[in-house]
């Protein structure tokens, strides 16, 4: 199987681990992940940022790690790939209000391709009309009321798990990327088969 071209949306202070860990988890198995800011050319960092629970009424927000975006926004056109991520964090609450930004997320909604969407994610999906309409979504839940006043049907999953409607996959937060990311995969048609481990041969006593 060829592996598959997803488009992630990103904007300043997204989740780095939502980030860097479906990048890489992509890359792993065979799949490109061009990841793009609007305004932003490959080449150029973005902030990144880590949000966290530890005690208090809401999450901490702490600087992540610097991302090199490895595709120019500009440059982007949606009918070359096959599926596209809304990653979480802050970026998606200003990313979603770039008409650019919502023509991509149209692009895939009409064509009925997969569209992944974690933790803040799902507020890119909701600013373009009909497309969590009547679909089970899953999303951090704080986000709730917005997704129920768009007419979807929030999922309140465990923090470390997912939900599939079809060809949408959404989940949470960071702790369900393991589980979030092998949703994705299926809804890719990507198959990952364990053989044997192939271990290093004794060398012969002389």
């Amino acid at each position: 199987m060829a592996g598959k071209k997803i488009l992630m949306l990103v904007g300043e202070f997204s989740e780095e681990y939502e980030i860097f860990v479906f990048e890489q988890a992509m890359h792993a198995v065979g799949h490109t992940v061009h990841v793009v800011c609007p305004d932003k050319k490959a080449g150029d960092i973005l902030k990144t940022s880590l949000h966290d629970f530890e005690g208090h009424q809401t999450y901490t927000e702490k600087l992540g790690h610097d991302y090199i975006l490895n595709k120019t926004f500009a440059e982007v056109k949606p009918d070359d790939y096959d599926a596209v991520y809304a990653a979480g964090g802050r970026g998606p609450e200003y990313i979603r209000i770039d008409k650019r930004v919502q023509a991509l997320v149209r692009h895939f909604h009409e064509a009925g391709k997969p569209i992944f969407t974690i933790c803040h994610g799902v507020q890119i999906l909701i600013a373009v009309d009909g497309v969590v309409r009547g679909r089970e979504v899953a999303a951090l839940h704080y986000c709730e009321p917005e997704v129920t006043l768009a007419g979807g049907i929030y999922i309140d999953v465990a923090p470390t798990g997912a939900h599939v409607d079809g060809n949408l996959v959404s989940a949470k937060g960071w702790p369900g990327l393991s589980n979030f990311i092998r949703e994705c995969l299926k809804v890719l048609g990507t198959e990952i088969r364990h053989g044997e481990i192939l271990m290093r041969e004794e060398r012969q006593a002389a």
